[in-house]
């Protein structure tokens, strides 16, 4: 039968089967609705679908309007895109340092093949080999006197009471006003006679080692205890300072040595033309204590002659 709007009523007929029907059970008709080819009116939509395809528009729109909003015009500046001179010898990689990197003509002085620059560069290299001479002499001497400190300290039969000694030593010696008066008020001099050097050391005894002071004058050897010794007198105990006193030309030889067993052990023997010997140890600085010794002899000699 005809239906408004030019479209016509077709019956489909479609069977449907369910879990748990009978086989009688009749055909059930849907009414479908055609639309008439003739007319100019276009397919029935569904009306999710055209909200679907309004909502795809707006939200396009939108997309386009915010990435016109986001368009902004860029200026570069002329002095960050100016670029130096690139030289024939520039590499690529300087090349694409772009601005940063710069160059500029050298003199004939700075080229390496010139003699100016080699004799630059003979200087330097002697300034260096020169500083690494002082250096390592530096580093010699220190350990020298490390070492020899240490020995010091190790010679007397405590080693806190060597360091308490040295001390007080120390502490006297600025109290008096230095070596030299201490010298001139322990020992009887000349006018004419002047201390040459002092050397901290340890004269060997048959009572153990005393530790003392070595003292080298143009007259004279002389060697004083830093404290008072006890000794038996009668049936008192007295206490003195130890002294040896040698004048220089009473001396014979000064022959320094060492401890095969241990060459940190150090010592300078002194020998008088009497045959008589001592042993000096422990020096704070041997080596000089030992050229001291040995130029007083050689000039003593001298004298002599």
């Amino acid at each position: 039968m005809d239906q408004p709007g030019g479209g016509e009523e077709r019956k489909v007929v479609t069977s449907t089967k369910a879990d748990g029907e009978q086989k009688g059970s009749g055909p059930v008709e849907d009414r479908v609705q055609y639309p008439d080819p003739n007319t100019e009116a276009g397919p029935l939509l569904d009306d999710s679908s055209a909200l679907d395809e309004n909502h795809i528009e707006i939200e396009s729109g939108k997309s386009v309007n915010a990435l016109n909003r986001s368009k902004k015009s860029v200026r570069w500046s002329q002095e960050l895109v100016t670029e130096s001179p690139i030289p024939r010898t520039m590499s690529s990689d300087d090349h694409r340092s772009g601005p940063y990197v710069a160059y500029s003509s050298a003199s004939a002085n700075d080229n390496p093949s010139s003699s100016n620059f080699k004799n630059t560069m003979e200087t330097v290299k002697d300034a260096l080999g020169r500083w690494r001479k002082r250096v390592g002499e530096a580093t010699k001497k220190a350990e020298d006197i490390a070492g020899n400190t240490w020995q010091h300290l190790k010679t007397g039969p405590s080693l806190a009471d060597a360091a308490l000694g040295r001390l007080a030593q120390g502490t006297k010696v600025l109290a008096e006003g230095g070596y030299e008066k201490i010298f001139r008020q322990t020992f009887e001099t000349v006018p004419e006679e002047q201390l040459q050097d002092s050397f901290a050391c340890y004269l060997s005894t048959s009572a153990g080692p005393v530790m003392g002071v070595l003292y080298v004058s143009t007259a004279k050897l002389a060697f004083c205890s830093d404290n008072p010794l006890s000794y038996k007198a009668s049936d008192k105990t007295e206490w003195s300072y130890y002294k040896v006193v040698i004048p220089l030309h009473q001396l014979k030889a000064v022959n320094p040595s060492s401890s095969r067993t241990n060459p940190s052990e150090k010592y300078i023997q002194v020998i008088s033309l009497d045959t008589h010997e001592f042993w000096f140890m422990g020096f704070l600085n041997y080596n000089g204590s030992v050229q001291c010794l040995q130029d007083a002899l050689e000039a003593h000699n001298l004298q002599s002659v």
